[in-house]
């Protein structure tokens, strides 16, 4: 039996023509839509997780000089691969990413799957991100959603609704306004206008289930893992916890001792011998 439509032909086509209208005047020039490398496009899509446009850029070119293949990063000692990310936040996402690239090259042959199943099996992949790798490296037509296509699909059809709506709302709306042929391109003229939608009408997110804001950095257990990474992450020695403890410069009501255990048991530090240090590759994680 087939599935009844939700979009009459001309309100698809309406919708479609307005995102593709703003896109070809106002779409952004971004370096990792001028490559399919699914390596290339799994930096960039980890790296956009939770770091706006502006800031990805800069990062996404230099992390690629120093890691241009998922072998060289996979090599990499841990402490460079940490370094090299600083700047982006959210540290545990370089960790993945070292932990992916080193299960790919012993495990997958230095390939990136194309099963989504398998992409979701690796760290810090999930739904968005494994579809993501597939539509835009391979053009694979999937059903995506984010925080600016969700913008989208709320503004353009929900702009009246005053309660909250869940993603099971849109998704069919999603799947059903999907130009199959070309998908890479219809998801960058999505998110960008998504990202019109934000700068110039506020933030249409907040009409979703889903909507959550950022607490603040200062002050949280995210500042003072991200500050003792980096106080160990920039010594020359492996540290005792008296050392560390001398070189913090935040005020914090977070257990610092407890803290350290968490992020050795994460994998992004090693304690031996009462010190702390960043672990090597052939040392387990």
């Amino acid at each position: 039996m087939k599935k009844k439509s939700l979009l009459s032909l001309e309100k698809k086509k309406a919708f479609q023509n307005t995102i593709l209208e703003y896109y070809k005047t106002s779409g952004r020039d971004l370096p990792w839509r001028h490559t399919t490398n699914p390596y290339h496009i799994l930096i960039s899509e980890v790296m956009l997780q939770q770091t706006q446009v502006d800031r990805v850029i800069p990062k996404y070119n230099s992390w690629l000089r120093r890691f241009p293949s998922l072998q060289s990063l996979a090599s990499a000692p841990l402490k460079e691969v940490l370094k090299e990310w600083q700047g982006l936040g959210y540290n545990r996402r370089a960790l993945n990413l070292h932990k992916t690239a080193r299960i790919l090259v012993d495990s997958f042959g230095g390939k990136i799957p194309k099963d989504r199943a398998l992409l979701k099996t690796l760290p810090g992949i999930g739904e968005y991100t494994s579809g993501s790798i597939l539509t835009f490296a391979h053009n694979t037509p999937l059903v995506l959603i984010e925080t600016n296509i969700r913008s989208v699909f709320l503004e353009y059809f929900f702009s009246r609704r005053k309660n909250t709506i869940h993603d099971k709302e849109l998704i069919p709306l999603i799947e059903e306004s999907l130009m199959r042929k070309d998908p890479r391109k219809w998801y960058s003229a999505l998110m960008d206008y998504g990202a019109h939608i934000k700068s110039t009408r506020g933030n249409a997110n907040k009409k979703s289930v889903h909507y959550r804001t950022q607490s603040s950095f200062k002050g949280s257990h995210r500042e003072l893992r991200a500050h003792l990474i980096d106080i160990i992450l920039h010594s020359s020695t492996p540290l005792t916890y008296k050392k560390i403890e001398k070189f913090i410069s935040i005020e914090t009501k977070y257990d610092v001792d407890k803290t350290l255990s968490l992020l050795e048991k994460e994998g992004f530090i090693r304690k031996k011998d009462k010190k702390y240090s960043i672990p090597n590759n052939n040392e387990k994680e």
